[in-house]
């Protein structure tokens, strides 16, 4: 499970989904779908969370990995780029952003 901590040396990144609220669900099951599936038993792969807003248009997902190349490698693989194609077509926007821990309040 992941944790937030500032000696975190590994690779965190937090996507946004941005959808209505007709397609929240399944966007939702999507992601978990693809979880549970496949990224869960990627190389690297540590945690994640995924967090949806009251309004059901927007969705976070906070994940961890041991390592940029590992996240990269995962999201470069036919199945990943095949289910990042039916995840688009469930939302208007996803954008990933690699992040580092800088500091825990």
């Amino acid at each position: 499970m992941p944790k937030i901590a500032k000696d975190f040396s590994g690779q965190t990144v937090i996507t946004t989904f941005e959808m209505t609220p007709g397609t929240a669900q399944d966007l939702m099951d999507a992601l978990k779908d693809a979880y549970d599936q496949f990224i869960r038993h990627q190389p690297g792969f540590i945690g994640a969370g995924l967090h949806m807003n009251d309004a059901q248009t927007r969705i976070a997902n906070y994940s961890q990995w041991r390592d940029r190349k590992d996240f990269q490698a995962m999201l470069r693989s036919e199945e990943m780029r095949e289910r990042n194609r039916r995840i688009s077509a469930l939302c208007s926007r996803f954008e990933p952003v690699m992040y580092e821990v800088m500091e825990v309040v």
